[in-house]
């Protein structure tokens, strides 16, 4: 996440993070970074932007999935500047319009991952590629939109599987607010381009709460103690950054209403000022039930519209969540239990029990940066709670609707509805198994490239051994 006044370092990263040799890029003055940018960007990806919607389209002979309503077979969608204008068996369709003949297909909304460093890593091992985190504990300034590099390869990857949109989070190991996270659509020539909200909602990071004697025996114990303490100070250090910006807030309020002593602008304080009115929601990412208990009463303390990210024990709190309104995002369901004797099914089953409880809720991947090249795999995420106890629509839904309405979205996004941007794929069969193909997509009515890296290498590789064997 960069501020976004630090034009240079914008542009830096940008280079960097679209470069075969970062390393080279960091060296290189300004002048011979600009010569090469054009010729990096074409090194880094074919994916080529589509350009806007121009002629209204129709599709028609598929069997569209509203996802908010049942299944409509042998169906025609008008989709026009954009955005889906009808849809139905029954459709004027304009003249001059194009035909898209799809009949024996499917289509479905386009898939929101809901927590997500897209945009923001690359590749884990090469320092240059990595902008999902600032310095030091407290950055609610910190934006990660003007971070989202449009070029990134794993952009592609995820868009062709039907993951259309992704909520690009600022992560920080050592950060308690680590900043804004962006909602972007995954096709653009600039980050402006990919922006559907620039600037969603603030991420902290809840402290560790949880600490396990058995990983610290004598003669060790002394460091469980130490986290104990580290932990009490960062909880600490997050309601005075709070109380700070309510100070702060109160000061802005007797400057706005003329009184004499003014109060300097701090931008971390400023931007924390939606959150504190209500307008901007609050995402807490916590696990174990310390911490989405300790998330819970700080929400009320603070009244905050929080959002609950992880919820690995979130059903041990169903009645909470639903109580106060909290939605949970799970991160991931292909994971191992927090816990020695819990059960193996405990992730698995999880959004089963959260949806049984009436619990809004999602799901998406574990958004760190080993996991941004493998969020193309968040449907299969879905399909394993489908096999655990969540009905097989429900699950379709925790990945398009759902996330679209915890992230305050869902009059653009989430489903097939008349109004709503035209973000859907085309497949040949139920998204949900593996063996489905995705054969086109759609991204504000702009048919979207699907080639991806792996795909251009298929291709590339296949031509060899087709000549070798033709030599032979």
């Amino acid at each position: 996440m960069l501020p976004a006044q630090d034009a240079f370092k914008s542009l830096f990263m940008n280079i960097a993070c679209i470069s075969n040799f970062p390393h080279i890029v960091r060296m290189l003055g300004l002048g011979v970074a600009l010569a090469g940018s054009v010729h990096q960007q074409a090194v880094a990806s074919d994916n080529v932007p589509a350009a806007a919607q121009k002629q209204a389209i129709v599709f028609k002979g598929a069997t569209l999935h509203p996802v908010t309503g049942p299944a409509i077979p042998n169906a025609v969608m008008l989709v026009e500047r954009g955005r889906i204008v009808a849809l139905g068996t029954d459709v004027a369709v304009p003249p001059n319009t194009r035909i898209v003949d799809v009949s024996g297909k499917h289509i479905y909304p386009g898939m929101i991952a809901a927590n997500t460093v897209i945009g923001l890593a690359e590749v884990q091992s090469v320092r240059a590629t990595l902008d999902y985190a600032e310095a030091g504990a407290i950055n609610p300034n910190a934006r990660a939109l003007v971070a989202v590099n449009p070029d990134s390869e794993l952009i592609a990857t995820a868009r062709a599987n039907g993951v259309l949109a992704a909520l690009s989070v600022p992560a920080s190991p050592a950060g308690l607010i680590t900043g804004t996270s962006a909602l972007i659509q995954l096709d653009g020539w600039t980050w402006e381009d990919m922006s559907i909200q620039a600037e969603l909602g603030l991420h902290i990071t809840v402290p560790a709460m949880r600490f396990n004697p058995e990983l610290y025996p004598a003669p060790f114990d002394s460091r469980l103690e130490e986290m104990r303490k580290l932990s009490v100070q960062r909880i600490k250090m997050l309601e005075e950054a709070f109380d700070a910006a309510l100070a702060y807030r109160e000061a802005r309020a007797q400057n706005l209403a003329g009184k004499p002593e003014a109060t300097k602008v701090d931008v971390r304080w400023e931007a924390m000022l939606p959150v504190l009115s209500g307008q901007r929601r609050v995402f807490f990412h916590a696990q174990d039930v310390n911490q989405i208990r300790f998330a819970l009463n700080f929400a009320q303390r603070y009244q905050l519209k929080a959002i609950i990210v992880g919820g690995a024990d979130a059903a041990e709190l169903a009645d909470n969540l639903k109580q106060q309104n909290v939605p949970v995002i799970i991160t991931g369901i292909h994971k191992l239990p927090l816990r020695r004797g819990a059960d193996y099914d405990v992730y698995y089953s999880l959004a089963a029990k959260l949806a049984k409880a009436g619990v809004s809720f999602c799901i998406a991947r574990a958004g760190t940066d080993d996991d941004a090249p493998n969020e193309r795999n968040l449907p299969y995420e879905a399909a394993v709670a489908a096999a655990f106890g969540l009905d097989p629509q429900e699950a379709l839904k925790a990945i398009t609707i759902y996330p679209a309405q915890i992230l305050g979205v869902a009059d653009k996004l989430g489903s097939l509805d008349a109004g709503k941007f035209a973000n859907f794929f085309i497949t040949d069969g139920d998204p949900l198994e593996t063996m489905t193909n995705v054969e086109q997509v759609y991204i504000q009515g702009r048919k979207v490239d699907i080639s991806t890296k792996q795909s251009r290498l298929t291709d590339k590789y296949r031509q060899k051994y087709l000549q070798k064997s033709q030599a032979e």
